[in-house]
């Protein structure tokens, strides 16, 4: 089946690494987060994998003509924003049949299986995989009757409108008939669709368990990083004090923990903890870089002090910065 990816968006909330790298392709361990994304999928499974995208959406097709993946890629752009609805329905054109939809920075312990036999046996429009949390008001909520039909669906409820703790984890399993229930043009899938579908029982929902992260903020990004290491989710690589090394060339340190070193990376008597340092960046001596994002070819000098920061991409941070909370440059 194919595989829609919505990934329309500009990544603001990882600036400024995304200033000049689209999210989906920036790298999580080995491979791509939009490859992590669908990695959930068995190959087997995946005929095509189509990327509604609005952002940069040539540097992901040039990534994808070369890289080597299991399957074929297709780029439907967004030529202004769509919406979560509109995006997929930008795609009504070439999808066909029964087809996976995810977001396209959720990192998750989904197996597709089991939303595929569920949405058999249950019949429908589509079928929503849900996550339990304890405050639901950020999400869209969702009501089960006992045969796992979907009986409502309200997007961000206010404390008083919540009625129910499992949210939609933006992953799905449609059929094509999804597009006939979209209007044209911009509109929330989550907002204008699934509300409708709901109360006509033409969803089904079903729970998973294990993890789900939406990696699309600095944080999360890290969440994501020290869970697909937890989870040994590489091929290539190898791990020290919780730390993935992309190379053995890398130098490991009993200083660094929690992170992910690319290849081509070299910090000097530094402390690195929770940080992703991408290829080509060095660190001076005595630095401290803590829960950080680290852009490709950036150096970082001595005596520097970053907590929660993103620096971006082919930077100089000097010796004796500290900063927190921010962005470099400022």
């Amino acid at each position: 089946m194919q595989v829609v990816v919505l990934a329309g968006g500009v990544g603001s909330r990882l600036r400024p690494w995304t200033n000049s790298v689209p999210k989906p392709l920036l790298p999580m361990l080995d491979l791509s987060l939009l490859e992590r994304v669908v990695e959930g999928v068995p190959s087997h499974l995946v005929d095509e994998v189509v990327v509604a995208g609005g952002y940069k959406v040539d540097m992901i097709k040039e990534y994808f003509q070369k890289a080597d993946v299991e399957f074929d890629v297709r780029i439907v752009p967004e030529d202004q924003p769509l919406g979560t609805g509109g995006a997929l329905g930008n795609c009504r054109d070439v999808v066909s049949g029964r087809f996976a939809c995810f977001n396209g920075d959720i990192v998750s312990s989904l197996q597709i299986e089991p939303l595929l036999e569920l949405h058999q046996r249950n019949g429908g429009v589509g079928t929503l995989a849900l996550w339990e949390v304890e405050d639901p008001t950020r999400f869209g909520i969702v009501g089960l009757d006992e045969e796992s039909r979907i009986t409502q669906f309200k997007e961000k409820p206010a404390p008083e409108e919540v009625f129910s703790n499992l949210i939609n984890a933006g992953s799905y399993i449609f059929e094509d008939d999804i597009f006939e229930n979209m209007p044209k043009g911009k509109h929330s899938i989550e907002r204008d669709v699934f509300p409708q579908l709901a109360s006509r029982k033409e969803l089904n929902g079903q729970e998973f368990k294990g993890y789900f992260i939406d990696a699309g903020t600095p944080s999360a990004w890290s969440d994501a990083v020290n869970r697909c290491i937890t989870e040994k989710r590489f091929r290539t690589g190898f791990v020290k004090d919780s730390t993935w090394y992309g190379s053995t060339q890398n130098q490991t340190s009993k200083k660094i923990t929690e992170s992910m070193i690319e290849p081509s990376v070299s910090v000097a008597n530094s402390l690195i903890h929770r940080s992703t340092l991408l290829s080509g960046t060095s660190v001076g001596n005595e630095s401290t870089i803590d829960s950080c994002l680290i852009g490709r070819n950036v150096r970082i000098g001595s005596n520097v002090t970053l907590r929660d920061v993103v620096v971006d991409h082919g930077t100089e941070v000097p010796d004796g910065t500290a900063l927190s909370n921010g962005k470099w440059p400022q």
